[in-house]
This record gives structure tokens, sequence and C-alpha cells, in this order.
């Protein structure tokens, strides 16, 4: 049974919805209609699959490749290199560290040593898990991480000038710091919040836990 007072609200609504639909009359409200009509079938459409797997895409077409060369080339050669970084490995991770040590890595302390395989293994792993949506949001946080360090090390140890730095909102688009990497980490960013989408690992895993 439906008390008066709701009986008034609903009235009221019904009375605003009115209001609104008169409002919406001409060409204008036929434009507004249109326009919800369209974006959110649009948005019903791509729900649940697309914001994740474009954001995956993206990566792996300008980050993939990029970080994997980079990360293959800081391994030693033959079948177990990968269980040793280069010299040319510590350098590019150490680089101040390693010039004060007469370029030796033998020279180093363990902790330093840990941070170039944890280097080098981040920048090979976290990408191809990205691509292939395995443990998806979990990895673009990583690559966030990794993101922001690279970018400290290569301010404060390889010298980055000011006009490869940038700043925000400064008009020019092509510094690597605060407009590359930014939108690198804002694609990243995409896939920490909405995930992989279905088409991923992690969707076909969650599948058992759903049912």
């Amino acid at each position: 049974m439906t008390s008066p007072g709701t009986s008034k609200r609903n009235d009221i609504m019904d009375d605003d919805s009115d209001k609104h639909a008169r409002k919406l009359a001409g060409p204008l409200g036929m434009v507004i209609r249109l326009h919800d009509t369209v974006f959110s079938g649009l948005q019903a459409a791509l729900a649940g699959w697309f914001t994740g797997l474009a954001a995956r895409v993206v990566f792996a077409s300008v980050l993939l490749l990029y970080y994997l060369n980079s990360s293959w080339g800081k391994f030693s050669d033959g079948i177990f290199g990968f269980l040793s970084p280069t010299s040319g490995a510590y350098v590019s991770i150490l680089p101040k560290v390693m010039e004060a040590n007469g370029y030796d890595e033998n020279a180093l302390a363990w902790p330093y040593d840990v941070i170039v395989y944890l280097g080098t293994w981040t920048e090979f792993v976290l990408p191809l898990l990205i691509v292939v949506g395995l443990f998806s949001r979990l990895a673009a946080l990583g690559m966030i991480f990794f993101v922001i360090v690279q970018s400290y090390v290569d301010v404060t140890q390889h010298g980055l000038d000011a006009k490869s730095v940038g700043a925000m909102f400064d008009r020019m688009p092509d510094a690597i710091i605060w407009d590359q990497r930014l939108l690198w980490v804002f694609v990243l960013v995409v896939i920490v919040v909405h995930g992989a989408g279905r088409l991923s690992l992690d969707h076909l895993l969650a599948r058992p836990r759903r049912s």
C-alpha cells in the first residue's frame, strides 16, 4: 500500500518528467535524444571488454618491443644469460654508482645487484603480463612504479636536460618525462582501474570462481 507522502512524491516526479519532456521538444530535443540513444547504445555494446583491450593494444603497440628490447640487451649471452645481467645493465640502471666504482659491478654491494636484477626482470616480465592480460592490474601498477623510477633515474642519474623533462601545461607536447611518459602512465592507470577486460587470461581464469 502506497502512503500519501510517497504518492505525492511520485506525482511531483511525474510532473517534473513531463516538464523536462516539454523542454526537450523541438529540434534541440531531437538532437539530445539522438545523442543519448547513440552513445548509450555504444557504451552498452563496449562495456566490459573494450576499454581494457584498447589500453593493452596501445601499450603493446607503443611500449612492448621497446621494453623487451631494452631488457633483452641487459642479459648476458647463452641459454642462461637471463640469470646474469651484463655490465651494461648496471651502467644503465646505476650509472653514477658504477662510475664511482670504476665500472666494476663486482665491486658493488649486494643490494645493488638486487636492484639491477629486479629492474631487468620487471622490464621484461610485466609488459608481457599486461599484453596477455594476466594479473593485469597488478602488472600495470608495477609498470607505473617502474616508469616513475625510470624517469627519476633518467633525470638524476643520466642528466636529462630541462627541455627533455618538460613541464605540465607548458604548451609544448614533446617532452620525454612530463608529456610522453605521462601518457604511458595514463594508459597503465586505465588498466589498473578497468582491468584487462573480457578478452584476457584474467577473465578466463576468473570464470570458474564466478560459476
